[in-house]
């Protein structure tokens, strides 16, 4: 099998990019030698007592956490390869990482204790939501996992036992409750390049991600202690959240060294990486202009003069076919390389953890579901608006992609219309297509775990060939922490670490 294209070309460079502890300078203005030996020892020895401004620890974590993860987008039907059988694209993954326990929560726990020192809430706030937000996601992937004794080296612990999903995912949401409650106008918050230190927005993004832990649990009535349904509905109803595309928790890149987009001269997008017909699809059949800033035209299209937003233009290639005939539509000039902004653009756009758009879709969800009150039709369409907002604002020249149209006529269109008198499954169907249309290179794995809980929208499969529900342990925790996966294996897979086992929270 050949080696995945996003990984094998850009994770290697991301390791070198973003692991450094260079890459809590901004345009490299400062010099911070030392700090970087102590960032490396904290992260090389858990026991070791060294300090470090909690501000270093913070541009560090952020950088890590807010990177682009191409890997989503081929499990998701979004992209396909060309040059070898990608794994993501043939549902065919293995193991997961574990490196994010080192890499982030080890500095963030750091960043907390150093914080601690001088009293500043809003380090260990944000920290909180850093935490919340990694252990989300690592036990999306794998199930149960560390959580409870994790990232507590300088205590003694180097076999931490495994939490369950459920304690998890209640955990973190009273860490987002307890961070809700600490952040404050008060306490400065530098090294913040997500939002230049303005504590109400991560007041906001906190709330939202409670949100967003709360709707991905939709299978469940209950979580620990906490009603799902009645929990959403007392965020909603007491605090704050996001309002506008400003708020959105998201990374700006910049031009400079280890500062720019993720996917930036990534060869594989210059070579092998194309459109996947089912994505380009759904943007054709709905006349959406936001095609034309993912894709870029067909070869044939584009010698034929055909126009930029000529829909006509794009084809997109089978993701459950094998390689060979897609790579086949390459020399008939019928296929749609991705957009040449997401790897020649050093600033591209900004990579979101969570935006407006998404949380608006979220409270859609939650209203047809008769969560919370209101109208599910407005929060969609407000989700609809602030993705073309996010779209005209950030990628270039956005007239030569948009001059004309009109989104409440797009609104209106039979295939996007929003009826709040439909049946549940109609709604939700409405909403997840529209959400998954807005998560190109956006939100990470959100798309496919939402169409794991909801089937929706209905991804094609290859016969015979199930969509993974999550990833195997990774082989470091076999040969390190054996005892306590194995216990963790026992209780919630019969023992089998596969990936089509299905964990607590989609069943």
């Amino acid at each position: 099998m050949k080696n995945n294209i996003l990984k094998s070309k850009s994770n290697n460079g991301k390791k070198n990019q973003w692991f450094n502890i260079k890459t809590v300078l901004l345009a490299g203005v400062l010099a911070l030698t030392s700090c970087e030996s102590n960032l490396d020892k904290i992260n090389e020895n858990p026991n070791d007592q060294a300090s470090i401004d909690p501000k270093y620890l913070l541009t560090f974590v952020s950088k890590y956490t807010f990177q682009v993860d191409g890997d989503n987008m081929y499990a998701s039907r979004m992209m396909i390869g060309t040059d070898g059988e990608n794994s993501y694209q043939y549902m065919k993954w293995n193991s997961a990482s574990f490196e994010v326990y080192t890499k982030a929560l080890l500095n963030t726990g750091k960043m907390m204790q150093e914080a601690e020192k001088t009293n500043n809430k809003n380090y260990q706030a944000i920290g909180k939501f850093f935490r919340a937000y990694h252990f989300f996601n690592i036990s999306l992937k794998v199930g149960s996992a560390p959580y409870s004794e994790a990232a507590k080296g300088e205590a003694g612990i180097t076999q931490p036992k495994y939490d369950t999903q459920e304690a998890i995912m209640s955990g973190i949401l009273s860490e987002l409750k307890e961070a809700n409650d600490l952040i404050n106008t008060n306490d400065k918050i530098e090294g913040d390049i997500v939002y230049n230190g303005d504590a109400l927005k991560w007041k906001k993004l906190i709330n939202s991600f409670r949100l967003k832990i709360l709707i991905t649990m939709s299978k469940k009535t209950k979580v620990g202690n906490y009603n799902i349904a009645n929990e959403f509905a007392s965020i909603v109803g007491s605090q704050s959240l996001m309002t506008s595309v400003a708020d959105n928790g998201e990374l700006k890149f910049a031009d400079a060294a280890d500062s720019r987009y993720t996917m930036f001269n990534n060869s594989g997008y210059g070579s092998s990486l194309y459109m996947a017909d089912y994505f380009i699809n759904m943007f054709k059949d709905r006349h959406d202009p936001r095609l034309f800033t993912f894709a870029a035209q067909t070869t044939g299209a584009k010698e034929a003069g055909k126009a930029l937003t000529d829909f006509t233009a794009y084809n997109g290639g089978n993701p459950t076919s094998p390689y060979s005939d897609n790579a086949a539509l390459i020399t008939a000039k019928n296929i749609s390389k991705v957009n040449d902004r997401f790897y020649k653009d050093a600033t591209n756009e900004p990579a979101s953890v969570l935006s407006y758009s998404e949380l608006e879709f979220i409270l859609a969800e939650a209203t047809a579901r008769g969560w919370i009150s209101g109208s599910a039709k407005t929060h969609y369409d407000n989700a609809i608006k602030a993705s073309f907002n996010f779209y005209q604002t950030y990628v270039k020249n956005p007239g030569q992609y948009f001059a004309g149209f009109d989104v409440n006529q797009y609104l209106a269109t039979p295939l996007v219309v929003y009826n709040n008198s439909d049946p549940l499954q109609t709604q939700l169907e409405k909403i997840m297509t529209q959400k998954y249309m807005t998560m190109f290179h956006q939100s990470q794995w959100t798309s496919y775990y939402d169409y794991l809980r909801t089937g929706y929208p209905n991804y094609p499969l290859k016969a015979g060939v199930a969509a993974p529900f999550r990833f195997r342990y990774p082989q470091s925790e076999y040969n390190y922490n054996s005892g306590n996966l194995n216990a963790a294996l026992a209780n919630q897979y019969g023992g089998n670490d596969n990936i089509n086992s299905k964990p607590w929270w989609l069943q």
